[in-house]
């Protein structure tokens, strides 16, 4: 796991490189190298900053260089094994044991044609000094990210957008379209980019530049072939063993010649990882969170903490707990740094502090079970859109008088939340509405009208557009289950947009690796042959996993509730971060400029803060994005600060 940068015939090209490689310092401590040749009328530089994990050896530095080809890689491929012998079978001698040398030599054997057989997280680049030519490729599921930017015949990369911005001279402008994106879901989607210049490589692509300025692009891999193959399977009967998918994936992620361990929140997902990684590395450690006893009061939250140590101590794993009480004002900016792009999810300061704490333990890398919730319809959403259809059957003056009585119903007092009445008044807000509508009103932050009222005028057909955007996405297949559409929908946006983002970017905010057994090809490919209604069942999601996981798992760890990987926002908003909500609903750069409406942000502000509605998120976010947008709008190159 590492950062990569580079330019392909940009001027100033070495220095920009430099600048480019040095942002990305805290991605690979380790070590890091440079490669610079002519090309044609221009140069190419290739950039790397390494955390070492497999073969820490000189023989696995970077950028790699052997005959005639050079690579820079940030990843980890889990069947470098296998790949490593059908090479040498056919004659190819390996100098070291690094995954790297494995991928260098399957591109100089099979070129684009090894993308779809390597199996793992990565993004690169790979130049040809023979014929000039510099490719770009990203994994299947959009676990490793890679921006670029291309002015004219050159480009620039970078493991992260603030390494473009870094070097842009301040010429970068943030694409509203972007943010009213991130306004809607709280992150920014895939496809989109919080600079207008930039992009993402999508998931499963490849970029080729050549030396005489044409640029082409390819699709190794699509999701959507995967869920239609899936269920194709599913009608045919050949249902997947899971239970064996997961145990070989687990096994696969835990390759390492440096110490690995676990997340383990208490929950299913992360209790069934840790307990086969244990199977598989006895005595290996675990790391989980908790909040302080009055945050989690008032956030009504489940202990998960018992659950945790109940893994733990039948497993033989060293658990180490973490107790989130963090200084919320000074993380806030510094985590709004290191993310990039407005993202208002609070988890990714949980696994920054989890991050941080094990790798001052001396650990390198995490499994985590992020993923199985997209997959197998794990999240609440999923359940309450079901719930929805048998809803919509209800009489209409019943639904009527239940909506008046659940909206008058507070959230919360001055002493505590109530969870169910915030779950009944999110499920009342979408439950009527057509399938795809309901579906994204399920998890985002805002209505089209709510939305329209919030931000500049001008932008309204921008709302149109996002909103179109998502519309196109989700009916963008041809599945029959409504169960695997949502899973798919969020397979593809959800997961590469918010929470892949996230714990990439949080985790190597603290030079650390973390690997996601349920993101990976083979268990995705098991997840779509299953039927929805294997999924869930009767008020179960993620049934078809539980039942996987009942091997390994004791009963109440496998049943109970569904925990939450977040934070006590309505604590935080009540008390730590008051003063600065004020601050920016009344006179932040973000109001000041005409993007927010100043009166609807007061709103949002007075409904909270009296307890009718649950607004913790909104706001949360909005000062995500007010911290993102002052440093990306600033006189300092556009580089946002990670100081306040």
């Amino acid at each position: 796991m590492c950062g990569i940068a580079g330019t392909y015939r940009w001027p100033d090209g070495k220095a920009v490189a430099d600048r480019l490689t040095g942002t990305l310092a805290h991605r690979g401590p380790d070590g890091s190298g440079r490669y610079s040749r002519r090309v044609g009328d221009g140069e190419v530089h290739l950039g790397h900053r390494r955390l070492a994990v497999v073969d820490l050896s000189e023989t696995g530095a970077q950028p790699m260089e052997s005959d005639g080809l050079v690579l820079t890689y940030n990843g980890e491929l889990y069947n470098a094994p296998e790949l490593r012998a059908e090479l040498t079978s056919a004659g190819v001698r390996f100098r070291g044991t690094s995954d790297t040398e494995v991928l260098l030599e399957a591109w100089r054997r099979w070129g684009t044609d090894c993308l779809p057989r390597l199996r793992g997280m990565f993004a690169f680049g790979i130049f040809d000094e023979r014929t000039g030519e510099l490719v770009l490729a990203r994994d299947q599921l959009g676990i490793k990210p890679l921006f670029l930017l291309r002015r004219g015949e050159g480009l620039v990369f970078a493991s992260e957008l603030k390494a473009l911005a870094a070097v842009s001279g301040g010429s970068l402008e943030v694409d509203h379209g972007a943010l009213v994106a991130s306004l809607l879901y709280y992150w920014v989607p895939d496809s989109r980019c919080a600079f207008r210049e930039a992009e993402k490589l999508p998931p499963g692509t490849w970029l080729r530049c050549r030396p005489d300025g044409r640029v082409e692009r390819g699709r190794f891999w699509d999701l959507r072939e995967v869920a239609a193959e899936g269920r194709d399977r599913a009608r045919a009967g050949e249902l997947p063993d899971l239970a064996a998918v997961v145990e070989e994936s687990t096994r696969r992620h835990l390759l390492s010649d440096v110490p690995v361990a676990t997340f383990l929140s208490g929950g299913l997902d992360s209790s069934y990882l840790t307990a086969l990684a244990a199977r598989e590395r006895p005595g290996i450690s675990a790391y989980t969170i908790g909040f302080r006893a009055e945050d989690a009061r008032f956030e009504a939250m489940p202990d998960d903490l018992r659950y945790a140590r109940q893994v733990a101590g039948r497993f033989g794993v060293e658990l180490h707990e973490i107790e989130i009480a963090p200084d919320v004002l000074d993380l806030l900016p510094r985590m709004t740094y290191h993310l990039d792009e407005p993202i208002g999810d609070p988890a990714a300061i949980n696994t920054f502090l989890i991050c941080s704490a094990a790798r001052e333990a001396g650990v390198k890398v995490m499994l985590s079970g992020m993923g199985a919730d997209e997959l197998f319809a794990g999240y609440r959403k999923h359940l309450a859109n079901l719930v929805a259809l048998r809803y919509q059957r209800v009489p209409r003056p019943l639904r009527r008088a239940v909506s008046g009585v659940v909206d008058r119903l507070p959230v919360a007092t001055a002493r505590r939340g109530y969870r169910s009445v915030r779950f009944a008044k999110r499920f009342l807000s979408f439950a009527e509405l057509p399938e795809e509508t309901a579906f994204r009103r399920s998890y985002t932050l805002y209505d089209r009208a709510e939305l329209l009222d919030l931000v500049d005028p001008d932008l309204a057909g921008t709302v149109d557009d996002v909103l179109a955007e998502h519309a196109d996405v989700y009916r963008d297949n041809d599945l029959d289950d409504f169960v695997n559409r949502m899973c798919l929908g969020d397979a593809r946006m959800f997961l590469p947009g918010l929470n892949l983002a996230y714990t990439d970017r949080s985790s190597m905010a603290a030079s650390t690796e973390v690997r996601v057994p349920f993101v990976d090809v083979e268990v995705v490919r098991a997840a779509f042959a299953v039927p929805g209604s294997r999924k869930i069942v009767g008020r179960r999601g993620k049934a078809v996993l539980k039942e996987a996981a009942s091997s390994v798992l004791p009963r109440e760890v496998v049943h109970r509730p569904k925990g939450l990987f977040s934070a006590p926002l309505r604590a935080w908003m009540s008390r730590d971060l008051a003063p600065l909500v004020r601050e920016v609903v009344h006179d932040g750069e973000l109001v000041r400029s005409g993007l927010l409406r100043r009166d609807a942000l007061r709103r949002l502000v007075a409904e909270d803060a009296a307890g009718h509605h649950d607004y913790s998120k909104h706001l949360w976010h909005v000062l995500t994005l007010e911290y993102w947008y002052r440093g990306a709008t600033s006189a300092a190159g556009r580089v946002p600060s990670p100081t306040p």
